[in-house]
């Protein structure tokens, strides 16, 4: 007898979308994992990555280890599927900085989600300072920079100058060192921490300044307050703000250690967070309106599609500072606000490309997310000799128990692979950065932290470490307490 396949009357097939990603680690994992949950569209993706990360292997059709994210290489595995590709996606800083919107777009004409290279703002802390000291002057820190060339054929020393500029500051350990050019955490010196006196802060400047580049060097007050991170979707014409976030920058619980990547990040149900007022969250996006207006021009500017704000705010006694402002999505910050997307996040792609983005339908949920990392990550070795299990160095990440939690919670955690490889054994291992990170979604913020401390507890092998303070009740309170100091009782 002949079998028949029944389609219902009423039955669409659905669109296919062929779709680029690329890939650094966790905060990729996320947009892969966001962007295959669509359930308007088939979603294929084509993924450039940097190492053989499981999750991505797992969920692309095509899959290509590009090392050092060369933007020629990407471009050439974007032009061998150009015929399947409707768009690309990009996540880290370094290939937006090269160019590689503009170089896919000219070699391909596929449309590419990220700002153009003109519009990479980390990609000069001089320009930045500059472009805030010309739109939003009261969110800019006290600051001078020091150029190599103001310094040829001139008498008077660079020492000099720094000196008397560090004594205007208040001394010291009331600055911030800061190279131009982004070196992704490296060379930065905050006073007080990473130097106390002035022949180590010169140390830090002149490990900087000039060079076979002619380096320019930023010395910066140093502000005290509580930090938060600003990010928005922008299809050229709009700007949505998404809910505020709070990034865990040091290695160790109490905010002690070096700054890292970010050891994890928490968001309330809301659009504020618990240290912050309401007052707080209109004048930042007052202020990275304005950076928009300024940049868009008239009309729109397809330049700034993307995320092309994610600003670390300082909220201070006299208001917030900005420190930076990148031009991708925060890691671990975006993996935050991902899962809390109702719409099709495919259906938001598209309106950044088309320019129809006028809102995303959030879900009012907190979320935790905790990273874990080996401990070599951030030079730890010696610091971890006596707390780590020994015989775990170098072994097998095993991410199965926390995958099984699904069964116990569904879509309220998700598992994201970073910096691990995929090896011919079969076997994840972890490699030098932060391996794998949790995100727990709950009703308040405790809910979403207690899902995600489980996931972390879960992820078994290869003798990684985390914080546990992330989001947890006493941090949260310190913050409150600390605003309360600067600002006095009634400020929210």
């Amino acid at each position: 007898m002949a079998s028949y396949l029944i389609i219902p009357k009423n039955f669409m097939p659905m669109e296919r979308v062929g779709i680029l990603v690329v890939s650094y680690g966790s905060r990729e994992a996320a947009v892969v994992d966001a962007l295959s949950r669509s359930t308007e569209y088939k979603v294929e993706l084509y993924i450039a990555d940097k190492q053989k990360n499981p999750f991505n292997m797992k969920m692309a059709k095509e899959h290509a280890v590009i090392p050092g994210l060369d933007v020629n290489l990407i471009c050439e595995f974007a032009k061998k599927h150009k015929d399947k590709l409707d768009f690309g996606i990009v996540g880290p800083e370094k290939p937006i900085i090269g160019g590689i919107r503009d170089l896919i777009e000219r070699e391909t004409s596929i449309p590419v989600i990220c700002p153009t290279q003109e519009f990479a703002l980390e990609g000069s802390k001089v320009a930045q300072r500059f472009l805030l000291h010309a739109v939003v002057p009261k969110a800019n820190p006290a600051f001078k920079v020091f150029d190599p060339d103001d310094y040829k054929g001139k008498r008077g020393s660079v020492e000099a100058d720094v000196r008397k500029w560090m004594n205007i500051l208040g001394g010291v350990e009331k600055s911030v060192i800061k190279p131009d050019k982004p070196g992704f955490g490296k060379g930065v010196g905050v006073g007080g921490e990473h130097y106390k006196t002035f022949e180590e802060a010169m140390e830090i400047f002149n490990g900087s300044f000039g060079g076979k580049t002619g380096e320019k060097v930023i010395i910066e007050e140093k502000l005290e307050g509580e930090e938060s991170s600003f990010q928005a979707f922008c299809d050229g014409t709009h700007l949505i703000p998404l809910p505020e976030t709070r990034d865990y920058k040091r290695a160790f619980d109490g905010d002690k250690g070096s700054n890292t990547g970010g050891m994890g990040s928490y968001n309330d149900a809301g659009d504020w967070l618990p240290f912050m007022s309401y007052k707080d969250k209109e004048n930042e996006v007052e202020m990275v309106e304005k950076l928009f207006n300024h940049l868009k021009g008239n009309g729109n500017n397809l330049g700034l599609r993307g995320i092309p704000f994610y600003v670390a705010f300082m909220h201070t006694k006299t208001g917030a500072k900005i420190l930076e402002i990148n031009s991708r999505p925060g890691d671990p910050e975006i993996q935050n606000i991902l899962p809390l997307i109702k719409d099709d996040f495919v259906d938001v792609c598209f309106g950044m490309i088309h320019g129809t983005l006028t809102r995303i339908n959030l879900d009012s949920k907190a979320t935790v997310v905790i990273y874990k990392a080996p401990p070599s990550y951030g030079g730890y070795e010696k610091a971890f000799a006596e707390l780590v299990n020994k015989e775990d160095v170098g072994k097998p990440v095993s991410l199965d128990e926390a995958y099984a939690l699904t069964a116990k919670y569904e879509d309220a955690i998700r598992v994201y692979p970073g910096s691990m490889e995929l090896r011919g054994d079969g076997l994840s291992y972890a490699l030098t950065s932060r391996t794998v990170c949790v995100v727990g979604i709950g009703k308040d913020i405790q809910a979403a932290r207690d899902i995600s401390c489980e996931g972390i507890n879960a992820i078994k092998g290869g003798a990684l470490w985390n914080r546990w303070d992330i989001a947890s009740g006493g941090h949260i309170a310190r913050s409150i307490a600390h605003m309360k100091r600067l600002r006095g009782e009634s400020w929210i």
